[in-house]
């Protein structure tokens, strides 16, 4: 399209300047056509050449060079509803990230009050078990302390009669005997 504009323009340009530059050769020449037709100036027939000249370029460029122009104006209108309808997507797009920063904000500031209370809730709850656990460590070496302290002391007693009373000290009579054996059996 573009070469067929320049090829028109070139047709138009290029008899204006033969035209003009063979002025001084060609007055020869225009005084015998002058002399033949009878005729000082041939303007009219000019302008009426240059008329249908004119008609028939309207007639074969006029479509084309409204649809062209139609062409642009509707693909400058597209490429404007497009540049619009993509900015509205941005501030569309802007608006949902402020929001899911705001609500990521206050996700993370819950989280962490929840971590906080969670922390808190871990610590007390570590510092009773650890209570827990040494009252009973406490109870239990109580217990061991009194079994060893009896053990202590049955062992220091059985030393004392062990070293001071032997067999030939107790004299247990038949019936003694007999009555701790059966005491020991029905127990």
């Amino acid at each position: 399209m573009k070469n067929k504009f320049i090829a028109i323009i070139g047709l138009l340009i290029v008899p204006a300047i033969l035209f003009a530059s063979g002025e001084q050769e060609g007055s020869a020449q225009a005084a015998k056509y002058l002399a033949m037709t009878g005729r000082e100036t041939d303007f009219v027939p000019r302008i009426f050449n240059f008329l249908i000249f004119a008609g028939i370029l309207y007639y074969l460029l006029a479509d084309k060079l409204k649809s062209f122009l139609v062409g642009r104006q509707e693909g400058i209108a597209n490429q404007l509803k497009d540049i619009e309808d993509r900015l509205q997507l941005a501030k569309k797009q802007q608006k949902d990230a402020q929001a899911l920063v705001k609500d990521s904000d206050k996700k993370a500031k819950e989280i962490i009050a929840d971590a906080k209370k969670e922390a808190l809730f871990l610590s007390d709850k570590i510092m009773q078990n650890n209570v827990q656990e040494l009252s009973f460590l406490d109870k239990q070496l109580e217990e061991k302390m009194e079994l060893e302290s009896r053990k202590s002391a049955r062992e220091t007693i059985n030393e004392v009669l062990s070293e001071n009373i032997t067999n030939d000290d107790i004299a247990i009579s038949e019936g003694k005997i007999v009555s701790m054996v059966s005491n020991k059996v029905v127990a």
